[in-house]
């Protein structure tokens, strides 16, 4: 992604999480201008927590009911 940033075969990217959190300073990312780096937060809206409740509501109603769940996690596929 470095090389491509540099060569802008990518315009530009937004990353949030990273292999090592917080990023090194000596990371080359910090150098490259196309490229807006958060804090691993950038998740966090005013709406975030109505949703979860709503996702966990939902999934318990669900659960309840012998319903399949909603963003069941896939360990095989490791997500």
């Amino acid at each position: 992604m470095i090389d491509a940033l540099r060569a802008r075969q990518i315009a530009g990217a937004a990353l949030d999480v990273f292999e090592r959190e917080p990023l090194p300073v000596d990371s080359p990312l910090w150098d490259l201008d196309n490229l807006l780096i958060t804090p691993h937060i950038a998740g966090l809206t005013d709406k975030l927590w109505n949703r979860h409740y709503e996702l966990f509501s939902d999934n318990l109603s669900r659960y309840l009911t012998g319903q399949t769940l909603r963003f069941v996690v896939d360990k095989q596929k490791g997500y």
